[in-house]
């Protein structure tokens, strides 16, 4: 094989292996060029070196994705299969069977690979909304706003609002190594998720007496506005936090609270990463931010979007980043 056909079924490979840990839906995998490929190979290599890095990666062996995901996927993999081979390929159908087998779970994991090294990975809810809360599963969107939250100096004390399933939190501890991080959220559930997150990507709880002192400071809290002064964090975020005006509101007076606590100390670096779902909810916040208690509101201006797609999201999907001024 060539080495930019070598090349060409490692992108491909890539683009499977990374969108099947994530959960992600099936029209996003890139089954046009797997077709192609697929045609031009005189047996089912292919097929196989696709199953290895899927549903038989050690990740998802370790955590796999919810049933019906794999169902899904590897009935949509076999019917690619069977329109250019004539020969069944069994290792696909046994992998099938294995999964119309399995029992349905009210749990799933979604596994994201780092370009450091090693992964995330989150156990989610297999539905929407559960326990009266959509924030126990990650959205398609959001891995693009964790993207633009990553890069900053180590020796810093982050505390994240709204943290969710977690992926902002995780990809962070482990690719900038902060010294402390507080995943916070006012959810009870979301919490207990949360705490089983940090615990199954290896890191361990601020109260753990066994901690690795290598390893951040890690605190899942509620987060009240009485804690925010003690917390003395030096970077504030939220990803994806701008979905709804009551959402809003909450989060602008939770900015404008942690403002008051730092009027003798040194402000926190404040970043908001989010998906653009429509112009009048961030145009919203914008509004919200200039409003009283204090006369000159807080200021904001608009960071670059990077293009790095350190993780697989939607591509169509619009990206913003904002640096607020307490």
């Amino acid at each position: 094989m060539a080495p930019e056909e070598n090349a060409g079924t490692e992108l491909l490979l890539q683009g499977f292996d990374r969108r099947f840990l994530a959960a992600r839906t099936l029209r996003s995998f890139p089954w046009q060029v797997g077709e192609a490929k697929l045609k031009d190979s005189s047996d089912s290599e292919l097929l196989r070196d696709i199953l290895q890095k899927t549903v038989k990666h050690p990740v998802c062996v370790k955590h796999p994705p919810s049933v019906t995901c794999a169902r899904c996927f590897l009935s949509e993999l076999i019917k690619k299969h069977e329109a250019v081979h004539t020969e069944p390929l069994d290792e696909l159908y046994k992998a099938l069977a294995e999964t119309v087998m399995a029992k349905e779970s009210t749990q799933g994991h979604r596994s994201y690979l780092l370009p450091s090294g090693g992964s995330v990975t989150l156990s989610e809810s297999t539905a929407i909304i559960s326990h009266g809360t959509t924030g126990l599963v990650t959205w398609d969107a959001y891995p693009g706003a964790v993207e633009d939250t990553v890069p900053f100096p180590p020796a810093r004390t982050v505390l994240e609002l709204g943290s969710g399933a977690g992926l902002t939190g995780l990809a962070i501890c482990k690719m900038c190594h902060p010294w402390a991080y507080i995943f916070s959220d006012p959810h009870s559930r979301i919490l207990e998720q949360l705490r089983g997150n940090v615990l199954l990507n290896g890191l361990s709880l601020e109260a753990d007496i066994t901690a690795n002192l290598d390893s951040p400071r890690v605190t899942v809290d509620v987060a009240m506005v009485h804690q925010l002064s003690a917390f003395q964090p030096d970077i504030v975020i939220a990803a994806d936090m701008l979905y709804c005006p009551e959402a809003i509101v909450s989060l602008v007076g939770v900015l404008w609270r942690l403002a008051a606590c730092q009027e003798h100390k040194r402000t926190p670096e404040v970043y908001m990463a989010f998906t653009v779902h429509n112009p009048e909810t961030c145009q919203l916040f914008t509004t919200k931010l200039a409003e009283p208690p204090r006369r000159a509101g807080i200021r904001w201006e608009a960071e670059a979007h990077h293009d790095q797609k350190l993780l697989p999201y939607g591509e169509h999907l619009e990206m913003a980043m904002l640096n607020l001024t307490l």
